[in-house]
C-alpha cells in the first residue's frame, strides 16, 4: 500500500445546549491499528462556544477535552482505561453519548503518518 496504513478518525463536537442540537467542532480523534496509535488533538474556540451559549462552562469543556487527550495518551492520565490497548481506548471514546462533548461519526482514510494526519485534520476541520 505504498507505506500507508488505514486509519480511522472522528470529530469531537461540543454541544453546549443538547436540547438545541447546535455544536462546534473542538477536536479530532485518530486511530491507526497497524501502528497501535491513538491520539486526540483539540482546539476550543471559546468565542464560537459562547456565541452558541453565553453561559457555557468553558473551563468544564476544556477539562472534558483534556480528559479525552489523557485517555488517548494512556498511562496514569487514562484512569481506568490505562491498561487498555489503543483500539479499546478509541472505541470507548467514540461510543455515542449525550454529554456536552460528543464524538461524531467515524471516517476512514490512508496515511503514512497518523500523528501528522491528526494535525492536518485538526487544521482542516476544527481551526
Amino acid at each position: 500500500m505504498n507505506g500507508r496504513d488505514v486509519f480511522e478518525y472522528a470529530l469531537l463536537r461540543v454541544v453546549p445546549r443538547v436540547e438545541r442540537g447546535e455544536c462546534i467542532n473542538a477536536g479530532v480523534l485518530v486511530y491507526c491499528r497497524a501502528k497501535s496509535f491513538v491520539t486526540a488533538r483539540t482546539h476550543l474556540d471559546e468565542g464560537r462556544l459562547l456565541a452558541l451559549d453565553p453561559e457555557a462552562d468553558v473551563a468544564g469543556v476544556q477539562a472534558a477535552l483534556g480528559a479525552v487527550e489523557g485517555v488517548c495518551a494512556g498511562g496514569p492520565a487514562a484512569g481506568q482505561a490505562s491498561g487498555d490497548d489503543a483500539g479499546r481506548r478509541f472505541r470507548w471514546l467514540i461510543a455515542p453519548r449525550s454529554t456536552v462533548v460528543q464524538p461524531g461519526p467515524v471516517h476512514t482514510g490512508l496515511t503514512a503518518d497518523p500523528a501528522a494526519e491528526a494535525e492536518r485534520l485538526l487544521d482542516l476541520l476544527v481551526r
